[in-house]
């Protein structure tokens, strides 16, 4: 009975084939995020078709934004799940249970507090980065609606998150194939059905979120009910400094990247709303097509944590080997595939005869960032190594250095450029901020760093 118990809720990836742990852990993750940015791209799809493309700008407008605070939630999640995944590596049971439970219910608290401050900061917000007026309106209703629910994206990151530390990024799956159902259908009948425009959109999104979060809180709370364990505390103060650690350079790394996207986004803004409709159509397949990366790289942060909690270093080396040739292997496929159809894709979200201008800007815009998504897979896999081990000092001078090199360029060039340096700032980004990583990597320093 204890084998049998043991089996259900072992997803520890310090034994056996790196390779096979990898590709099992990293494949249903990959699945999972593609799916949710499936539904973040049927709202912009369905709005853009059945509302007008003054609509999607709109949400283009307000994504910059909210990404900033999902950004918090995902960092928030990522952080506390490393100390976690550390813990579980090294099987020391009833300290993981509380860390679980003392994160669950710091998040809870914290994201309470930022959906109000971000419905009090919506307006102030998009009149500081310039809005146009003719979507300011509409982009105000659909963040207002968005922090609304804010509290269950959180929460749902929060879950998927410690699903992810202990190996189990199945479940995640589901839930999100689920939710990305609901969403659609939703917005269909909300937008198409009902006429709520950019309203619609939004609550869709607010609802499959909260029944997301609520089935992901019911099954987590199963399995670890199943997990074999003594006495454990449901908060603990001094673990709560530990993952703090780690959290809060995870949340100013990942908040740091939309706050790059939020610079950014002032700077599109004064080039009117169709570069911006343009703009928006190709960030959106963007983060579509990133997705693979990024979770390739969120994989081996898992990997690395927990061999390192076991104290077998020597996998990790395996581990950021398989992770690298997946990353650049999904990035150069995915950017041949841009290269070629991407102005059908910016054509999905607009139509052909009236928008033409705004779908040739936004092809033009994938056309750049797509021939660089392999080296931003490579930058995404190396720095996860120093994540996973706790390396957080270098691991936020990677973001940073990204940061100032995308925000410095856009807003020297853009003019001078008609825009176009918004497009080759990214990649010249990653590519400076890989070999920031890889130095590190290289030196290994990130060894010597102990969490657990």
């Amino acid at each position: 009975m204890e084998n049998r118990e043991k089996k259900n809720w072992n997803g520890s990836m310090t034994e056996g084939s790196p390779v096979r742990g990898m590709l099992m852990f990293a494949i249903p993750m990959i699945l999972g995020n593609l799916f949710q940015q499936f539904y973040n791209l049927a709202d912009s799809i369905i709005v853009g078709q059945m509302v007008g493309a003054d609509a999607l700008a709109a949400v283009g407008a307000s994504t910059a934004i909210t990404a900033l605070f999902v950004m918090v939630a995902v960092g928030t999640g990522i952080g506390c799940s490393v100390v976690i995944s550390q813990l579980f590596g090294a099987q020391k049971i009833e300290e993981m249970k509380t860390a679980i439970s003392t994160a669950l219910l710091s998040i809870v608290v914290f994201s309470v507090f930022l959906s109000v401050l971000g419905r009090i900061l919506s307006q102030s917000i998009l009149r500081l980065l310039g809005t146009p007026q003719n979507i300011f309106d509409g982009a105000k209703t659909y963040m207002d609606i968005y922090f609304y629910g804010f509290f269950f994206l959180f929460l749902y990151n929060a879950f998927s998150a410690v699903f992810n530390a202990l190996g189990d990024s199945k479940k995640p799956l589901f839930f999100l194939l689920f939710s990305s159902v609901l969403n659609i259908g939703l917005d269909l009948l909300f937008v198409g059905k009902f006429h709520w425009g950019i309203a619609g959109a939004a609550w869709a999104t607010l609802i499959s979120q909260g029944i997301s979060a609520l089935l992901s809180f019911t099954v987590l709370v199963y399995k670890l009910s199943r997990i074999p364990s003594k006495r454990w505390k449901r908060y603990d103060r001094y673990m709560l400094l530990n993952m703090t650690r780690v959290a809060v350079p995870t949340i100013l790394q990942q908040s740091m990247v939309s706050i790059g996207m939020l610079l950014i986004q002032g700077a599109v803004n004064r080039f009117g709303s169709v570069f911006l409709a343009g703009y928006t159509a190709a960030v959106k397949i963007d983060g579509i097509a990133i997705v693979p990366m990024v979770n390739a790289g969120n994989a081996v942060s898992t990997f690395v944590a927990q061999n390192m909690g076991a104290k077998k270093p020597e996998r990790v080396k395996q581990g950021y080997h398989i992770g690298l040739a997946m990353a650049m292997g999904i990035g150069l496929f995915i950017g041949v595939l841009l290269i070629f159809f991407g102005d059908a894709f910016i054509g999905a979200f607009m139509d052909a005869e009236t928008d033409a201008q705004a779908i040739a800007i936004g092809a033009k815009y994938l056309s750049v960032v797509s021939l660089f998504y392999f080296v931003m897979g490579a930058m995404n896999v190396t720095s996860a190594v120093l994540r996973g081990a706790g390396d957080m000092k270098w691991f936020m001078s990677v973001t940073l250095v990204n940061l100032i090199v995308r925000v410095s360029l856009t807003y020297l060039l853009a003019d001078a450029t008609s825009g176009m340096i918004i497009m080759w700032a990214n990649p010249i980004g990653w590519t400076i901020g890989l070999l920031v990583a890889y130095f590190r990597y290289r030196q290994g320093g990130w060894k010597k760093i102990q969490l657990v």
